[in-house]
């Protein structure tokens, strides 16, 4: 059996913890090419989550990926992997600085969206 997709923390195979490694400023490459930069980053257990720059690749737009789409992490290159195509992530749901009161309301939405693609 295997284990359900948990959206807001890394999976066990990455091996990401709570006191690793800085991931701001790591490339992120979705399963079909580089989609940008990562701003900044979360371990905060049970809300891990990378806040990517994209750049001029969909129009320097930020785009929020929850740990759970990191399929692993290369920390001698400075590279993290999501198993997601470009076209997926570029059509996630808009964010612009959500303010802390819709907070909860903008996660339910990533959530059920990326968990489209796992369950």
């Amino acid at each position: 059996m295997s284990t359900p997709w948990d959206a807001w923390n890394y999976r066990e195979s990455v091996g990401r913890a709570a006191g690793s490694r800085s991931l701001v400023g790591y490339h992120v490459h979705a399963s079909d090419g580089d989609i940008g930069k990562i701003d900044e980053a979360s371990d905060e257990a049970g809300a891990s989550r990378l806040v990517v720059d994209t750049g001029p690749w969909i129009f320097g737009r930020k785009v929020i990926l929850p740990a759970g789409t990191v399929q692993r992490v290369d920390d001698d290159e400075e590279k993290v992997y999501v198993d997601l195509t470009k076209d997926q992530i570029k059509d996630s749901p808009e964010w612009e600085g959500v303010q802390t009161e819709e907070e909860d309301a903008y996660r339910g939405r990533l959530d059920t969206y990326y968990g489209g693609f796992y369950r």
